[in-house]
């Protein structure tokens, strides 16, 4: 059914419950895991490209979720990439693509709907974006 699968995953709280989801999914399916986070960049002047996050910070969350998911026997793989601040939709949905995944989760930090209008949800703007399933974890 999902034989390839991708996680993103941005390290907030709902990381672990999106975790969770993906280790059941993959296990009952058999499914291959590509577990993903992007470490935004902002721009600023006089400063240029700006991280987010260290580089420990960024691929430890990443390495802990690939040991994870290996130990409950899925095939797991992780990927940390740089994107700049507002393209990680984008990216998640050309990875997805890359992979050949026939299912992508994530998780949403729950703002209320005005704040996802004023800031804009990056799993909404998966949704959008993407052909392929969705499964959002709150």
């Amino acid at each position: 059914m999902y034989e390839r699968v991708v996680v993103a995953l941005d390290h907030s709280e709902c990381s672990k419950r999106v975790l969770e989801v993906a280790k059941e999914l993959a296990t009952r399916a058999g499914s291959e895991v590509w577990v993903l986070h992007l470490r935004e960049r902002e721009v600023i002047a006089q400063m240029g490209n700006v991280p987010s996050e260290s580089d420990v910070e960024a691929t430890s969350g990443v390495e802990q979720a690939v040991e994870e998911l290996t130990k409950a026997g899925v095939n797991a793989h992780g990927d940390v990439r740089e994107a700049l601040y507002g393209h990680a939709a984008r990216d998640i949905v050309e990875d997805a693509k890359s992979h050949d995944a026939s299912l992508i989760i994530m998780g949403t930090r729950g703002r209320s709907e005005i704040a996802s209008l004023v800031v804009g949800s990056v799993a909404h703007k998966v949704l959008h974006l993407t052909d392929r399933p969705v499964l959002v974890v709150r």
